[in-house]
């Protein structure tokens, strides 16, 4: 409902408007947006936070963005807190429209890292996968083709919004271009709807990913990335460790494991 009234005051309203009631509609996002700028662990000045949260609200007036502000803020203190040390690019898998890319880019801009987005550009593929009911009570399933933006979409909305010179898009279904991806990775960012899609994800990334660096998902909702987390055997024998702590698992959407 509250997606559908966006988008309704997106095509009756100047976006300068929606971009104010964005803020006004979500008191949880504007806490979290104001705890970001009085962050001082955070190596950016006050300005550069003011600047970021304006230009996230600005991108979310005019990119279909199926995420919240505090969603994106706990990914881009990540980006913006990885040690100078730490090898790695950050990795986003799965950007639909581009908005999260946007203002990922922005971020990894800031903290002189590569931005790699990792898309089929086709939306959801092919499956039979059945998610029932989320944690929240909702319905939950990903026909094929749903959440697809091309990739000249997606490089222009971040062209236009964001920061497309730190970022490289590798086009293809996870299954045929991850297991040619063979680079530290810093901090990941999934968010692919599919259970067989992040399993995926976790096999490659996982094992890339640096000792202190931090894997995300934005489906911590769903049972069956729920039950992924929590599998014994997945982690054993595909990864080769324990179940990690997850935090959050259960409790949100997003989700996320710090690699000790």
């Amino acid at each position: 409902m509250l997606k559908k009234m966006h988008k309704a005051l997106k095509r009756n309203l100047p976006k300068s408007i929606v971009e104010i009631l964005l803020v006004l509609s979500d008191l949880k996002d504007a806490f979290a947006c104001a705890a970001f700028l009085f962050q001082k662990e955070l190596p950016i000045s006050f300005l550069q936070r003011w600047q970021l949260i304006r230009s996230f609200y600005r991108i979310s007036a005019r990119v279909d963005s199926p995420h919240t502000q505090r969603e994106i803020l706990a990914y881009v203190k990540t980006i913006l807190s990885i040690p100078n040390g730490m090898k790695g690019v950050v990795v986003e898998a799965g950007c639909f429209k581009g908005s999260s890319t946007a203002k990922f880019s922005l971020a990894a801009d800031l903290a002189d890292r590569e931005l790699v987005v990792c898309d089929s550009f086709e939306g959801i593929p092919e499956n039979e996968e059945e998610h029932g009911r989320d944690i929240f009570g909702k319905s939950a399933g990903f026909a094929q083709g749903t959440y697809r933006g091309g990739l000249d979409e997606v490089k222009a909305n971040v062209s236009q919004f964001g920061k497309i010179s730190c970022c490289r898009f590798i086009k293809g279904w996870f299954d045929d271009t991850l297991p040619q991806f063979n680079e530290p990775v810093a901090a990941a960012y999934l968010d692919v709807d599919l259970v067989s899609s992040t399993k995926t994800c976790i096999q490659y990334f996982y094992p890339l990913l640096q000792s202190g660096g931090a894997l995300f998902s934005q489906d911590g909702h769903l049972p069956l990335i729920i039950q992924l987390f929590q599998d014994k055997i997945f982690w054993q024998d595909e990864i080769g460790i324990t179940v990690p702590m997850v935090y959050g698992l259960n409790q949100r959407k997003l989700i996320h494991i710090r690699k000790s």
